[in-house]
């Protein structure tokens, strides 16, 4: 698929999750087969981009691929600055975020809440393809509640605003992450717009991955959670899309190869206090079987990038005996 003048080598795209796709883990991604890495949420907000936080979400240096930068907010001129700041920063597409079901988010009309104001959403999209001359995607969920789906309004909207593709996670807000994803909201959705459709939501395998594609019409898939610990799910996924056949797990070898490399990268992308905070996390959902707990609860202890890197070389030496 393409999104404006970017075409896309697959249709595979990592979804954007706060606290999670850095850019160590966007690279990770992109490496085993992603398309397409969109960033971690940024406020539209100027008087948060000077922190820490923002600052290291706004680094693009080193970034691989297309740079898709998501921004969230409420007010339309602000979220048309933020674009036009993250544009002049190296984004090479905008991102809105209204499908983030998060309080602290929520409570400022932001994220998922904007489904509840469909005139707000289209001066905000309008506002933002305006400001900007990279092109515009948006992310959502299905509706505010299940008794108020309006994918469907919400994606014409997008449509006839200038919005150059759609990702619909097939929740509501009030589902949060509960439950299963309906598909059939987004399967709507493609039938009712011409722009493309990227169906996000539970696609946790090849097989899903599949039926998914089948049966929403959608251009392509999202895929956020099934990700964590497990970053070639898109070469998994990617072999089945194209020939029907399952590829061979990643090799254990492998496997720890990539976990060592993501720990090193963690501690330089965010320096030794966060980077060994970062790890924490991430080596606990490659590690995330119940014969791990013992190691995981060892590994969450230490305070130093040192000790994280002789911790897992030594738990990987004792695996291999």
């Amino acid at each position: 698929m393409r999104i404006g003048d970017y075409q896309l080598d697959n249709p595979l795209i990592l979804a954007p999750m706060a606290g999670v796709t850095d850019q160590p883990f966007r690279n990770l991604c992109l490496h085993y087969g992603a398309a397409m890495a969109v960033s971690e949420m940024l406020s539209s907000n100027p008087e948060v981009w000077n922190s820490e936080k923002s600052r290291q979400r706004m680094d693009h240096s080193g970034e691989q691929g297309i740079r898709s930068i998501q921004i969230a907010g409420s007010d339309p001129q602000q979220m048309a600055a933020a674009a036009q700041f993250n544009v002049s920063n190296g984004a090479q597409i905008i991102d809105i975020n209204m499908g983030c079901p998060a309080k602290k988010v929520n409570k400022k009309l932001a994220g998922s809440a904007l489904l509840k104001e469909p005139n707000l959403v289209r001066q905000i999209l309008e506002a933002v393809v305006a400001a900007v001359e990279v092109p515009v995607t948006l992310k959502i969920r299905t509706g505010w509640d299940p008794d108020n789906r309006n994918g469907v309004e919400i994606a014409r909207i997008a449509q006839s605003s200038g919005i150059q593709a759609l990702a619909v996670h097939g929740r509501t807000r009030k589902d949060m992450y509960k439950g299963d994803a309906e598909y059939d909201t987004i399967k709507a959705i493609k039938q009712a717009v011409e722009i493309p459709v990227i169906a996000n939501g539970d696609i946790v395998s090849p097989e899903k991955a599949r039926y998914v594609l089948d049966y929403t019409g959608a251009d392509a898939l999202m895929i956020g959670r099934a990700a964590q610990g497990r970053p070639w799910i898109f070469q998994e996924v990617l072999h089945y899309l194209n020939t029907g056949t399952k590829t061979t797990t990643v090799a254990a070898g492998e496997q720890q190869q990539v976990m060592l490399s993501h720990l090193n990268k963690l501690h330089q992308f965010y320096g030794e206090f966060k980077g060994v905070r970062f790890a924490r996390k991430h080596i606990g959902w490659y590690l995330s079987d119940d014969a791990q707990k013992p190691f995981r609860a060892e590994f969450n202890r230490l305070e130093s990038a040192q000790e994280q890197r002789v911790a897992l070389t030594r738990f990987f030496e004792q695996v291999n005996i």
